[in-house]
Order: C-alpha cells, then structure tokens, then sequence
C-alpha cells in the first residue's frame, strides 16, 4: 500500500509541476514532450487526475481509520 501511495504522490506531483509551468510561464510541459492533446497526453493528464482522486480517497480512509483509533 505505501509503494502505491507513492507512486501516486510521484504522479501528482508531476501534474503539479506541469500546473505550475502553465500558470507561471504559460509552459506546458506535457504538451511540448508529447504534443498537445495527443494520445499519449490525454492518458497523462488522466493518470494525474485519477492518482489524485486515489490520494483524496486513501486519505479520507486513513483519517477516519485515526479518528477510530
């Protein structure tokens, strides 16, 4: 479970990388590796919005697993 948590985190912090790229120099990091709206760049982004999604989940579970302890 932890290697999985930081995979995710790995992955999240590389679509907030790629956020910060865009917002502060208007850079798309992802885009200029892999073209923009390719394939291969839409599963990117997809990977990083759902490895958020798990992170959000794994936490709520782990917070409420505290507040029974």
């Amino acid at each position: 479970m932890q290697i999985l948590i930081k995979l995710l985190a790995v992955v999240c912090l590389i679509g907030a990388l790629n956020w910060g790229l865009v917002g502060f120099f208007g850079f798309d990091l992802i885009a200029a590796l892999f073209g923009p709206m390719t394939l291969i760049s839409r599963l990117i982004y997809s990977l990083v919005g759902i490895s958020a999604i798990l992170l959000i989940v794994l936490s709520i579970k782990q917070y409420k697993q505290l507040s029974i302890d």
